[in-house]
């Protein structure tokens, strides 16, 4: 049995039945994702579309889930998403496919997405809720990311490209040059799609996560 915290993530998507052929686009995607953040080491497994429009994962190390958040949510646009994130113990030897695995830490995680779902644990609409043993943590993430998601919800179309382009070369002048933009409305629309605060925020997390958990 493993002995190490793990951190799992669930994500589903918000009003899917609204989307065409979904289960084809997502999956495209999430392929797309699964090979960035296996080659960056930020998770164990690929991406396993499990339920529907739900997929999880297991991180390598929990720490590394508000970066696999922030950018599962730049590189899945246009989709909103809800993600649940448990950290505990996982029962079994961590080998795909990741819906045959078991233990706390995925059930922290479906109680957190279940808690977003049904908006039960907060009077402030929240896209991202996270369950451990430490009650003390769990109040102060859940917070955090209660705001954070608050600005989430305001980024507009154009906003998200922006930073998707910023995020895959960080350089205004290279993004002006992909998005044919000059350089001043790059900036604009990083700034006014709070790019600053949601890096200052998974920078943040990673901090309390790891202070935490040590």
């Amino acid at each position: 049995m493993a002995s190490a915290l793990q951190a799992v993530l669930i994500a589903d998507i918000i009003a899917s039945s609204a989307q065409r052929a979904l289960r084809k686009r997502l999956g495209a995607t999430l392929a797309v994702a699964a090979q960035r953040h296996m080659h960056r080491k930020w998770i164990k497994l690929p991406y396993a579309v499990t339920a529907g429009d739900e997929f999880q994962t297991v991180a390598v190390h929990p720490h590394l889930l508000p970066h696999i958040i922030l950018d599962l949510r730049i590189l899945l646009q246009p989709f909103s998403l809800r993600i649940g994130a448990g950290i505990g113990r996982i029962a079994d030897r961590i080998q795909p496919p990741v819906n045959r695995l078991g233990g706390e830490a995925f059930q922290f995680a479906r109680n957190a997405m279940d808690a977003v779902k049904s908006g039960s644990h907060s009077k402030f609409d929240a896209l991202t809720f996270f369950v451990s043993r430490s009650e003390s943590f769990n109040e102060t993430i859940n917070l955090i990311y209660g705001l954070n998601d608050t600005l989430v919800s305001g980024i507009t179309a154009k906003q998200w490209k922006t930073i998707a382009a910023f995020t895959r070369n960080p350089a205004l002048a290279s993004s002006s040059l992909r998005l044919n933009l000059d350089i001043s409305t790059v900036s604009r629309n990083l700034k006014r799609g709070y790019y600053w605060h949601l890096t200052a925020t998974a920078k943040a997390v990673e901090s309390l996560i790891e202070h935490t958990f040590h």
